[in-house]
């Protein structure tokens, strides 16, 4: 009874040993050739496409409520005219990548597990190996370098959507002026604001795209295993994406000094 016991505690350090060697095994392929030149583009569109609406409505919301929470901190303190400074750093920092994790997770993350999960059980990744044909090159490093380069692009659209809207409900609900928003934007932001949001948004997407293909290339127990491994999916990946979204930002802040109004 006490080995079964051990062996349950031990399980999720075994998956976690497994998954971090799929990911190693995915950085040595990407150098391989030949690339996959047709796949990571028609997956690239297919994560585009599923997500990009999404994002663009989630955005909206998360601005409106950044800024009215900023907003009225901030005039607790009679400092409004640093509204927008605020906002942005919000957006930038935090709200953009996050936003665009979870759309990448929720809605490309559980495509891919569902797809791959749906190969595994036709046994069509065992078929592939027979042939010679490594499935972590052919279908794995397109798809993850994909939502990569998807993930940049969604979180830009984030923070310029989320800024906006911020904007719009600052000016409208709480009686803010267009100048004085737009003119603190360089008060406490600076340039690496936004590169930590655009790296936060690479690692995010590498991050839901490893642990989506690890999910679905182990699926087994037929249609009812690839729901469950598209549920694990998306679950573990929330988890990973705050741990590491919590390790990235307090490093940010020991190595770039924040900026003084």
């Amino acid at each position: 009874m006490s080995s079964i016991t051990a062996q349950r505690v031990l399980a999720p350090v075994g998956t976690a040993g497994r998954l971090f060697a799929f990911g190693l095994d995915v950085g040595r392929s990407v150098f391989r050739r030949p690339f996959q030149v047709r796949e990571f583009i028609q997956q690239a569109w297919f994560i585009a496409s599923v997500t990009i609406i999404p994002t663009a409505l989630v955005a909206i919301p998360f601005g409106a409520v950044i800024a009215l929470q900023v907003g009225g901190l901030i005039k607790q303190f009679g400092a409004q005219s640093f509204t927008g400074s605020a906002a942005v750093l919000a957006v930038v920092r935090e709200a953009g990548p996050i936003a665009t994790s979870l759309l990448i997770a929720g809605a490309a993350g559980s495509a891919i597990a569902a797809d791959l999960g749906a190969r595994k059980i036709r046994e069509e990744l065992d078929a592939m190996m027979v042939l010679g044909i490594d499935p972590i090159q052919r279908l794995v490093v397109p798809r993850v370098l994909a939502c990569m380069l998807v993930a940049v692009f969604l979180n830009g659209l984030v923070s310029v959507v989320g800024v906006a809207g911020g904007y719009v409900f600052n000016v409208v609900l709480q009686d803010g002026t267009p100048g004085s928003y737009l003119a603190s934007f360089t008060a406490l932001a600076q340039l690496p604001d936004l590169w930590q949001g655009m790296v936060k948004a690479l690692v995010f997407g590498l991050i839901a795209a490893v642990v989506a293909c690890y999910k679905g290339m182990n699926a087994a127990g037929g249609p009812k295993g690839v729901g469950d491994a598209v549920n694990e999916s998306v679950v573990v990946t929330f988890m990973l994406l705050f741990i590491v979204n919590f390790v990235m930002s307090a490093i940010y802040f020991q190595l770039v000094p924040p900026k003084t109004g």
